[in-house]
């Protein structure tokens, strides 16, 4: 493993301390798999993404996007994620969307049929 507990250096390339220290301790409650599907993101690589905002924490290294794949998978995760800080979640059908912006508004969920 890398500085944080259950990933990698190359996983969380990009991501602010504060984040990854987040995402460890979240993983820890989840006691499930975090595949990390997009962390730190070039502005450039951001415009590309059709989904993408353009204030998305992604710019700043304060979000993640995590890979799950079933209703148990994705309770367990998101337990984990509110436990650890992440004030901000997002619900996809194949992912989680986790962020810890300082400049977005916090307290807040959505949700993304079909995406």
């Amino acid at each position: 493993m890398g500085r944080y507990q259950w990933f990698t250096d190359d996983e969380v390339r990009g991501l602010q301390d504060s984040t990854c220290q987040k995402l460890s301790i979240a993983r820890g409650v989840a006691q499930v798999p975090f595949v990390i599907t997009s962390g730190f993101r070039s502005q450039d690589k951001n415009t590309a993404l059709a989904e993408s905002v353009k204030d998305s924490a992604h710019l700043t290294g304060n979000a993640v996007d995590l890979a799950c794949a079933d209703s148990q998978t994705r309770y367990a995760m998101i337990k984990g994620l509110l436990a650890a800080g992440f004030n901000r979640i997002g619900i996809y059908s194949k992912h989680l969307h986790a962020d810890d912006s300082p400049t977005l508004p916090p307290n807040v969920c959505w949700w993304e049929p079909g995406t």
